[in-house]
């Protein structure tokens, strides 16, 4: 095939030299035919190819071809994949990919590990929270970007790597080698009872396992005495398309429907119903929802609304409601297109119209309501209306926790340096870690917030003590976050933020109220 492009690229060049006036008289009488059309894309071509002010080579040029006709369908999903591209988009979809396990972050100019993830290589080596990656095979590791930090530690599982580990309280560096393995990314990562009867589960992403999992951490809080269910979706950028069918179908009955797909192709069109009666009838269901929720994660929400399954909570989600189709073209080139639309289970079309600007168009209710129009159209199983402009509106619009006014003027005086002043914070949540003095309730005192004041003044970075003491609480917490996670672990961390997180509290206060699945969705105020 590309041999065939290269023949007829080098003959329209040849024809252009010969009968420019030709080609451009053809290009006149049938520009109106799909021939017509491919001669004057080959005359455009031809003439970059010869006269353009840069040298372009051929493969070049067909490249830009496809980039640019690509682009010009205004489909951000739509995109031509390359071997490293496609690699990515498997890991996203799959949870997969060859490492060691450790979630990082970079703090100070060194790579600082926030957690080594359960049963893998570095949980087995001993990494720790806190610990810093000062070498890696022998070469600093100093002022590495984050990207960088975990292309260098990632690679093919069964290869090794060396890293050296700067570790508070241990005099000497620690040198460790590491096997690397496939690392299974799990899709929930927390799970809890977070009030007497009541279950958290946070679904961060929609993998190939999200529904074993998910089903095995609702059993396990139900042997512990769950009686209702928060299920987490925000910020979950969703998945696969049978993936999200797959956990909406933990939660309804047989022959309910999930979502529908239309699209022009042949047998594209289908509506996805449920195949399995579901396990846990009885259970009361709050589905948190923001505006990084997106895909997958919608369909699960929209299906589980639309069927008066659960009460959906939060603010109206991103709306990304396009199926993509991921077509093999070469050795190692793809191309992920966008060939349909899904819809809920009601007719509502997941996707939102976006302005020039990227955000979403919407209708609203009233002025300043925040509350999309409910059209008399969009009606849930047991009648109550929907709103259908995009993305899935929540049945209680819960608002997110926003900065003071104090709060947002210390982070605008903060400016390039908030980067410091989370290394600031990282570096003395591990020191007070260390001297043992952070309990799960730790709460920092009045010498503890100056001394972070202090430490950012001796680098350099001048706020003013009003400014900083105003912004006092929101400085309290962002350290008990971090110190507690050093001292006692990402959940012990998780369950400080749940305490400040308002849609969470909201959450917990409705399901703990709710007796019956049916009762909770009368707790839900009108909106």
């Amino acid at each position: 095939m590309k041999a065939t492009r290269v023949f007829v690229l080098v003959t329209v060049i040849g024809l252009s030299f010969a009968s420019g006036g030709w080609l451009l008289q053809r290009r006149a009488e049938g520009s109106a035919s799909i021939y017509g059309q491919a001669s004057l894309f080959d005359d455009v071509l031809s003439h970059v190819a010869d006269y353009y002010v840069d040298s372009l080579g051929t493969a070049e040029l067909y490249r830009l071809a496809v980039d640019g006709l690509l682009s010009q369908l205004g489909d951000p999903y739509s995109t031509f994949l390359e071997r490293s591209d496609y690699d990515r988009l498997s890991e996203s979809t799959t949870g997969n990919y060859g490492g060691l396990g450790i979630q990082i972050d970079v703090r100070d100019g060194w790579i600082t590990v926030v957690a080594p993830l359960p049963d893998t290589p570095a949980e087995r080596a001993g990494i720790q929270p806190g610990d810093r990656i000062v070498q890696l095979d022998g070469g600093s590791t100093r002022d590495w970007n984050a990207d960088r930090a975990v292309g260098e530690l990632r690679g093919e599982p069964g290869t090794s790597v060396t890293i050296t580990v700067a570790r508070i309280g241990v005099r000497e560096p620690i040198e460790l080698t590491i096997e690397r393995a496939e690392i299974h990314v799990r899709s929930v990562q927390v799970a809890m009872l977070a009030a007497e009867r009541v279950g958290y589960v946070s679904l961060t992403h929609v993998s190939t396992d999200s529904r074993d999992e998910l089903r095995d951490e609702v059993e396990r809080l139900r042997q512990a005495g769950m009686r209702s269910l928060v299920l987490d979706l925000r910020n979950n950028p969703g998945g696969l398309l049978d993936e999200g069918v797959d956990v909406a179908d933990l939660f309804l009955d047989p022959g309910q429907e999930i979502v529908s797909v239309r699209g022009r192709a042949p047998r594209i069109s289908k509506a996805y119903r449920d195949g399995e009666r579901q396990a846990w009838p009885d259970l009361p269901i709050v589905v948190l929802v923001n505006g990084y929720s997106a895909s997958a994660a919608e369909i699960v929400a929209g299906a589980l609304q639309d069927h008066d399954r659960a009460l959906v909570l939060g603010t109206p989600t991103f709306g990304k409601g396009l199926v993509q189709s991921v077509f093999k073209l070469g050795g190692d080139e793809w191309l992920k297109l966008t060939t349909a639309r899904w819809y809920t289970p009601s007719g509502r079309t997941i996707q939102v119209a976006r302005g020039p600007d990227g955000e979403a168009v919407r209708a609203h209710a009233g002025r300043d309501s925040g509350v999309l129009a409910l059209p008399d159209s969009f009606r849930t199983a047991a009648g109550r209306t929907l709103a259908g402009n995009g993305g899935i509106v929540p049945d209680t619009v819960v608002q997110p926790n926003t900065l003071t006014e104090a709060e947002q003027e210390f982070i605008q005086a903060l400016g390039a340096d908030l980067g410091t002043y989370q290394d600031v914070l990282a570096s003395y949540a591990i020191e007070l870690a260390e001297q043992r003095v952070v309990r799960p309730d730790f709460v920092p005192t009045g010498a503890m917030r100056r001394e972070v004041h202090s430490r950012l003044q001796s680098r350099g970075v001048e706020v003013g003590a009003d400014a900083f003491a105003r912004a006092g609480k929101w400085v309290d917490r962002n350290l008990t976050y971090q110190a507690v996670r050093f001292a006692h672990g990402r959940e012990a961390e998780f369950r400080r933020r749940m305490r400040d997180d308002a849609q969470v509290q909201v959450a917990i206060r409705l399901a703990a109220s709710a007796r019956s699945p049916h009762d909770l969705l009368g707790l839900s105020p009108p909106q």
